[in-house]
């Protein structure tokens, strides 16, 4: 059963990543799957249970490289440009899947599916807390300026990258994401990092 849920959520999580939680019909995820409904629900509950684990699964791909490159490094500074070096190629990685899985399913269930998009809001959460986290251990550790406000820059920053991502996916043009890192890496230079 365990290997049969996992099949099912790897194919069917690109599927509700580009079509959204509306737009991903039953007979999109069985044409997939080659599963009838019956094998389906066997499995899963219902549609926003499958929605919720293809989401979880999509935020995990394509946040797990950032992951692993944050663990790379030890300074706060450090990890903040490793962040907005991973999103200066995001465009390339989440154009094959179809878009930013957070963004793809926070806007598309906000008034469809509260519970995914409790998922959503719960993962740029996460993230923005995380930023913050880094930023405020530069401020802890002498690197960045005592008297920012680490919570703020961390929202700022996680909007801009968000909306960056947005932009270049409308029109297919990686320059809004390379433009939007630059811009954060002047902040940080400019008032985050100490002098």
């Amino acid at each position: 059963m365990e290997n049969t849920s996992e099949f099912i959520i790897e194919t069917i999580a690109p599927i509700f990543n580009k079509k959204g939680y509306v737009g991903t019909s039953l007979s999109d995820l069985t044409k997939a799957t080659k599963l009838t409904k019956g094998a389906l629900y066997c499995n899963f509950k219902n549609k926003e249970e499958l929605a919720i684990k293809a989401f979880r699964y999509n935020a995990k791909n394509a946040l797990h490289p950032l992951f692993v490159q944050l663990s790379k490094h030890e300074t706060s500074l450090a990890k903040l440009k490793t962040i907005t070096n991973y999103y200066r190629h995001f465009y390339n990685i989440a154009n094959k899947r179809g878009g930013c899985p957070i963004l793809n399913i926070g806007i598309d269930a906000k008034h469809n599916s509260p519970a995914l998009f409790n998922e959503a809001k719960k993962e740029a959460s996460k993230l923005t807390q995380g930023f913050a986290k880094i930023i405020q251990n530069g401020i802890d550790t002498s690197e960045f300026n005592a008297s920012i406000d680490a919570f703020k820059y961390a929202r700022n920053f996680y909007a801009m990258i968000e909306g960056a991502v947005f932009m270049a996916m409308m029109y297919n043009d990686d320059k809004y994401l390379t433009d939007a890192m630059d811009l954060i890496d002047d902040i940080i230079e400019v008032q985050i990092k100490k002098r």
